[in-house]
């Protein structure tokens, strides 16, 4: 499985930025995916994940701000950033878990990860 991330960038705080990222290789049916972040001497959290029957999990911190969404016809999963601020500044990773309802709130080394994209929220 290989994920494919695009997006992302540098933004002022109130802006808007989007994300998507496309998985490729062998997909099975059910799986969330989603993104996770980490800033600079923070540890890995998740923003946001959306399963494979539709249901979202979001970070505190980005709820109402952030909407993760998903197509799966074409196994991609797109996140909404709405009214940015400084402290959402990290490096967004995608991610694709098989056969799990709910994701962790900091994701594991054995699950799918993408090559990380920029998120800068400029003050």
């Amino acid at each position: 499985v290989q994920l494919q991330a695009s997006g992302g960038g540098l933004v002022q705080t109130g802006g808007s930025l989007g994300l998507s990222c496309a998985a490729s290789g062998r997909i099975f049916s059910s799986y969330a995916m989603g993104w996770y972040r980490q800033a600079p001497g923070k540890q890995r959290e998740l923003v946001a994940s959306m399963n494979s029957v539709g249901v979202t999990k979001y970070s505190d911190s980005v709820k109402g701000r952030f909407t993760i969404s998903r197509d799966n016809a074409k196994s991609t999963v797109y996140l909404q950033m709405n009214s940015l601020k400084p402290e959402d500044t990290a490096v967004y990773y995608c991610n694709l878990v098989f056969d799990i309802l709910e994701v962790s709130d900091y994701g594991s080394e054995d699950e799918y990860w993408g090559q990380g994209t920029q998120v800068t929220v400029s003050s």
